[in-house]
This record gives structure tokens, C-alpha cells and sequence, in this order.
């Protein structure tokens, strides 16, 4: 039963949610898909991977998303000459204490934006694995500890395009969540015309939550209900991509995890204390596709990561409530599965 603390939680939630999404709807004309995703990611303490061709908003989601929320930021610009230690920090010999002085890098902070990653060497996208994974970094043997919350929204090109390196399966597989703007619609892009021409619409962008207000809503949406049913829901459509004859790399247990927490995170943003299918459909191929890898013959034929992720998900029988009962895919929140 939810008690009237929660109940206060969840408004309170959505109250600055709802504050947050219309801070970067300001900056970004026409993405209200996009810009959700990304505050799911958000209160789920995950990381946002945006890809798409350059000029469509990308670096302007992850700017507007920092500022909209009181929080310290970092922005690194990926390049071919970028080091490992501009992003993790390195301990320099203090002439005057005669001894080792560590300096941060860019990665201590709460916000990172990395602006097309996939510039960067494999070596100098690495750097990143352990902050994603643990939300710490260690240099010369010492640990240091990342400030909370910590998100990474990285930025890339597509990797086909020149100049350019495909990011490592490893260093995928710890974004919880893939999004492409796209191209916005002519209404949208006339809109963006006018607020846009004359100036930036960031520099009008003030912080609507503070670092306290976020803490307490990512503690909100880890008490979100999960009915067994749903978990069993989430193995099986992450199961699926390991056994499908399309894909020579399925997802990860921790793509699993993921799943189940971007998923409590958007029946937060929606309301409720509890998930339901729909949440888990809804977010299946934003947070799984990214991590697969279709086969030759696949990609030959043009079947897509994303795709075939779908059709998993249209396949796979949906639970039902009620213990012990499964029903068709049609049977979900009266939309398709």
C-alpha cells in the first residue's frame, strides 16, 4: 500500500521533473521523447550515449540537461591527441611540499559531457570505464571518490563517418541508455529559427533543482515497485538477445540491471510507485540495442540492432498481473508489445 510519504515523493518527483523537461524543451524544439529518456537516465544514476550526425543538438541536449540542474559540469572535447590523464587526473611532484600533489580531471564532477567521444582513441575512451562503472578513479594506486550523482552524456558521430573510432563493446555496454535526436520537424525547426537566430536559448537557462532536491529523487525512484513477474520479463527479453541467430554478441547481465532501473525510473516520471509492462517495452531498445552486435549475414541484409530488438520485444508473451499468468503481446496497456 502506498503510504502518504511516498505518495509525496512521487509528486514532488514529478513536480521537478515535469520543471526540469520544460527547462530543456526550451533548448531542444520538438525532442519530448529524447529529452525524457534522458531524465530517466538521469534519476536512474545511469550514463546517456547521444549519437546522431553533427548539427542536430546533441552537445545543446547535454549542455541544456547540466544547466537545467544545479550541479558542477565538465565538458571534454574528444580529439585523436587527447590523454588518459586530461580526463582521470595525474599526480604532479610539488616542488615547495616535496611531494606528489593530485589533480583532478575533468571526470570529477557531477555532470561530464563528452563531446564526440568516438574522436578519441580506445585508449583515451578507457579512461572512463572504471568512473561509468564504480563512480570512482584511481591513479598511481590511489582511489578517489566521484561526487554524487555522477552522469557521463557523451556525444558521437556515427562511427562510418571520417575521423572517427567505433567505441569499445566495454565502454558501450556501461551507457545505459542510446539516443538519436534526429532531424527536428518543420514546425519545430521554425520555432528554433526565431528563439535561436538572434541568441543562444542557454544563456537564458537557469537552474530549476538542486543537487540536494536530485539526490532525494534518485532514493524516490529506487523504491519503486517490481512485481516478480517483471523481473522474470526483463531475463527473458535479455536472454532472447543472447540466443538470437541474428546477433553474434547479446546483451550483458548488466544491460539486465539497467533495463530494470530505467524502468523504475519512468514509472516514476509517469506517477506511479509500481512498473508495469509498458515500461519495460517502451525503454527495451534504447537500452539494449547499443550493446548488441548483429552478425555479418545480419548487416548484409540491413537488419538493425534496434530492429531486431523490436521484434524481440513484439514476440515475447507479456506477464500478466495475476501470479502464474502469462498473456499474448497484444494484452499490455492495450498497446503492442
Amino acid at each position: 500500500m502506498t503510504t502518504y510519504g511516498e505518495r509525496t515523493s512521487l509528486e514532488h518527483l514529478s513536480t521537478t521533473a515535469e520543471a526540469v523537461a520544460r527547462a530543456v524543451e526550451e533548448v531542444i524544439e520538438g525532442k519530448p521523447e529524447v529529452v525524457r529518456l534522458a531524465l530517466t537516465v538521469l534519476l536512474a544514476e545511469g550514463h546517456l550515449l547521444v549519437e546522431d550526425v553533427p548539427g542536430v543538438g546533441k552537445t545543446m541536449l547535454a549542455k541544456a540537461l547540466a544547466r537545467a540542474v544545479d550541479c558542477s559540469v565538465a565538458r571534454v572535447q574528444f580529439t585523436p591527441d587527447l590523454l588518459p590523464s586530461d580526463i582521470t587526473g595525474v599526480s604532479v611532484f610539488d616542488q615547495q611540499r616535496r611531494d606528489f600533489e593530485f589533480r583532478p580531471g575533468a571526470v570529477f564532477a557531477q555532470v561530464v559531457i563528452g563531446d564526440e567521444i568516438n574522436r578519441a582513441s580506445p585508449k583515451t575512451q578507457s579512461a572512463l570505464l572504471e568512473s561509468m562503472e564504480e563512480g570512482q578513479v584511481t591513479v598511481d594506486g590511489r582511489t578517489y571518490e566521484l561526487p554524487r550523482p555522477f552522469m557521463v552524456v557523451a556525444t558521437q558521430n556515427p562511427v562510418e563517418m571520417e575521423g572517427t573510432y567505433p567505441l569499445p563493446e566495454a565502454q558501450r555496454d556501461r551507457f545505459m541508455a542510446r539516443v538519436a535526436i534526429g532531424y527536428p520537424a518543420p514546425e519545430a525547426e521554425l520555432r528554433m529559427l526565431r528563439t535561436h537566430g538572434a541568441h543562444s536559448p542557454l544563456e537564458r537557462l537557469r537552474p530549476v533543482a538542486h543537487t540536494d532536491d536530485l539526490l532525494k529523487l534518485i532514493e524516490a525512484v529506487r523504491e519503486v515497485h517490481v512485481e516478480e513477474a517483471l523481473y522474470r520479463y526483463a531475463v527473458e527479453l535479455v536472454d532472447a538477445t543472447r540466443r538470437h541467430p541474428e546477433l553474434r554478441l547479446g546483451a550483458s547481465p548488466r544491460a539486465t540491471l539497467h533495463l530494470l532501473r530505467a524502468a523504475r525510473a519512468s514509472a516514476a516520471l509517469a506517477g506511479r510507485d509500481y512498473v508495469i509492462p509498458d515500461d519495460v517495452q517502451a525503454l527495451a531498445v534504447p537500452v539494449l540495442a547499443h550493446r548488441l552486435l548483429p552478425t555479418a549475414q545480419a548487416q548484409l541484409n540491413h537488419r538493425s540492432a534496434d530492429r531486431i530488438v523490436a521484434e524481440i520485444v513484439q514476440r515475447l508473451a507479456v506477464p500478466d498481473p495475476s501470479p502464474g499468468r502469462r498473456v499474448g503481446p497484444q494484452a499490455a496497456g492495450g498497446r503492442s508489445a
